[in-house]
């Protein structure tokens, strides 16, 4: 495992296009979401001790924010082939014992992890109404071990404000999680295969 922080995409970046299937099999397009308040999109897997570290507030917090208005989407980039944990059956799986409300969809090729410039799981991006990047960042200060609660407190300010017409913060703590796990030869630039110092 290789402790990994977000890139931290340029705040006012438009979201990256997107048409990819979903677990089910279905296809869905960043289109799709055009009328959301706000577009929460989260790069994650089934694997990752930080994913499961938060994915009961993860739940709890998509299924509040959906009902105001807010559209989910989660995306899984890993390389099922060496990690089937995070296969597109595995996923399903996860989707149910989870419950997730929104879409988990596969980006099997990574092209959409690296138009985000998404380097972990979690990792979470916040867009506003006109789909520019409004927050970036860590769900809370809450990791596995450092017995700090998993509230969602800092995802959950910045999609207060972005719903409230606001703009979040620019004091915005980048995520820390499992690298992506990339398909060799796939690797992005940003990349560091060492990880947090």
């Amino acid at each position: 495992m290789v402790r990994t922080a977000s890139t931290m995409l340029p705040l006012g970046t438009l979201a990256p296009d997107f048409r990819l299937p979903d677990c089910d099999g279905h296809i869905v397009s960043l289109s799709d979401f055009s009328d959301a308040k706000a577009l929460l999109v989260v790069f994650m897997c089934n694997h990752c001790p930080y994913v499961k570290h938060v994915a009961e507030q993860l739940k709890t917090l998509s299924d509040q924010y959906i009902s105001k208005g807010v559209e989910v989407v989660g995306i899984s980039s890993n390389d099922a082939e060496n990690y089937p944990d995070d296969s597109p059956a595995a996923m399903q799986q996860e989707k149910l014992l989870r419950g997730y409300a929104f879409p988990y969809l596969v980006d099997a090729d990574q092209s959409v992890a690296i138009a985000y410039h998404a380097a972990c799981t979690p990792d979470f991006f916040v867009f506003d109404s006109d789909r520019k990047l409004a927050y970036r960042g860590q769900l809370d200060g809450s990791r596995p071990g450092n017995d700090s609660p998993v509230t969602g407190s800092d995802l959950r300010a910045a999609l207060d404000a972005v719903l409230a017409g606001q703009t979040p913060s620019a004091e915005q703590i980048p995520s820390i999680g499992c690298n992506i796990k990339w398909k060799v030869g796939n690797e992005p630039s940003y990349f560091n295969p060492q990880g947090m110092a």
